[in-house]
């Protein structure tokens, strides 16, 4: 970035640490149970929020979204109509449930609208999804067929604390080399970041795509693949985007 030769070095100070305080925005999208147990009525109840999850917020109200559906025996099911507006923190979010009637691996996704980041001038569009398992083992690296999209490598749910997951980010479809993949963590309040760096875990692919995290703490895990791309703004015309492959992992402690 260039400033003008005029600029005083406060403005430039003030600049430099406006852009360290800020924060990954992840789109949540998290099961009431990432394994559905024999017994039960086995509804999963989800919920989308668009946050910080590792900072606790602020949430961002978000738009209707575009897509909401689960992927599961190599079909997809439109489940927009079950979504419910909610309020999340003040803000706007959606729930939704789902009846889980047969085994499978059921893969939830999400297309948002299309969220403006007033500070950085452009769209955000964060392709979400998590796997929900009864008693199955099959189906949880299927790909939903996102712009930008996680392919698990490593099974995304049954995680212990500790274990190395694993991914490949595509572009459709193919491997993206050198991604930058943010990663987060759903604080449940317990754990305040000692510094900013702390707060959003960066790692990048290698030359096939794919990156790897070794995951330090129960509970949900956000990975977001980003990419620049673009979207209609809304005059119709192309916009500048930042596109977002997202997937949700929980990582349970081992006693």
């Amino acid at each position: 970035m260039r400033f003008p030769a005029g600029l005083a070095a406060t403005s430039v100070a003030a600049l430099l640490l406006f852009s360290a305080a800020a924060h990954a925005h992840f789109q949540e999208l998290l099961p009431s149970a990432d394994i559905v147990p024999d017994e039960g009525d086995r509804k999963v109840k989800l919920q989308a929020v668009f946050t910080h999850p590792m900072e606790g917020g602020p949430n961002m109200d978000m738009g209707q979204p575009q897509q909401f559906g689960v992927l599961a025996d190599g079909e997809k099911v439109d489940l927009k109509s079950s979504l419910k507006p909610v309020e999340v923190s003040g803000k706007k979010a959606f729930e939704a449930t789902y009846q889980i009637k047969k085994p499978g691996d059921y893969v939830f996704f999400l297309e948002p609208a299309p969220y403006w980041d007033e500070g950085e001038k452009h769209f955000l569009i964060h392709y979400t999804k998590v796997v929900v398992d009864f008693g199955s083992g099959e189906g949880w690296d299927k790909l939903v067929g996102f712009p930008v999209e996680i392919e698990p490598l490593s099974r995304p749910y049954g995680v212990w604390t500790g274990n190395l997951f694993r991914g490949v980010v595509r572009k459709d479809g193919k491997p993206v080399p050198g991604a930058v993949v943010e990663i987060e963590w759903a604080n449940d309040g317990s754990v305040k970041a000692p510094s900013d760096p702390f707060v959003t875990q960066v790692v990048k692919a290698d030359d096939n795509g794919v990156f790897a995290y070794a995951i330090p703490k129960a509970g949900w895990w956000g990975f977001n693949a980003l990419i620049d791309g673009e979207t209609k703004g809304p005059d119709g015309k192309p916009a500048e985007a930042e596109l977002g492959g997202t997937i949700w992992v929980k990582a349970v402690d081992m006693k």
